[in-house]
């Protein structure tokens, strides 16, 4: 029997809204094509807090990689993420240790049985993919937009000369990243979920912050 984990996700905004419902339609999924639920992980956060700051998907991408589960059971691909990117994220995470996502909306899954990408599901990533980058392209235009505005009125950007981060201000410009660096999990998976670059990632273990 095929071991499998549910992962159900609402929003901390919406007070009116629980994920009793989600497990509950997962698990009459897993019964029907004899699927072992192994773990339930289930959260109500904020919007606004980053992957990396998401206790459950971070402790059930660690329990995964230790008890051996592939595949995870969602009721819709936004149960992965707030936004585009963060659903993205996620699924390239899954993808890179071969563990297939079940989207319950759609009954596909992310991978073959096999452990190669869906076609299917290949093509709804790309759509969400071709989403978040228009996002982020909003984003650098209006942020383009804003220092513009503030050079044009005499505004000065950038660092100063001989500028470097001390130790302490790294610590806590980047503790999440310290915190997933210490669990030893891998550089990649670190880039993918929190978004801050290889080379600085390289840089907080040079210090041995981590």
């Amino acid at each position: 029997m095929e071991k499998v984990v549910i992962f159900a996700r609402v929003s901390s905004s919406n007070g009116s809204q629980d994920y009793e419902r989600q497990i509950n339609d997962l698990q009459s999924v897993a019964i029907t094509k004899g699927w072992h639920v192994e773990a339930i992980f289930a959260e109500k956060v904020s919007g606004a807090k980053r992957n990396s700051e998401r206790i459950e998907l971070l402790n059930m991408i660690s329990y995964i990689n230790s008890h051996e589960i592939s595949k995870i059971l969602v009721t819709e691909l936004s149960r992965l993420g707030r936004d585009t990117l963060q659903v993205l994220q996620a699924i390239e995470i899954l993808n890179q240790n071969k563990v297939s996502v079940y989207i319950q909306n759609y009954n596909i899954e992310t991978l073959t049985s096999d452990g190669e990408i869906n076609p299917l599901s290949q093509f709804l990533i790309t759509i969400l993919a071709e989403v978040a980058r228009m996002e982020r392209k909003t984003i650098r235009e209006r942020v383009a937009s804003g220092y513009q505005n503030y050079r044009a009125n005499g505004g000065l950007v950038g660092r100063k000369v001989g500028y470097r981060k001390d130790e302490v201000t790294m610590k806590e410009e980047y503790k999440e990243e310290i915190k997933l660096l210490k669990k030893n999990i891998s550089l990649r998976n670190v880039k993918k979920i929190t978004g801050t670059s290889i080379n600085t990632l390289r840089k907080l273990q040079a210090l041995k912050l981590c």
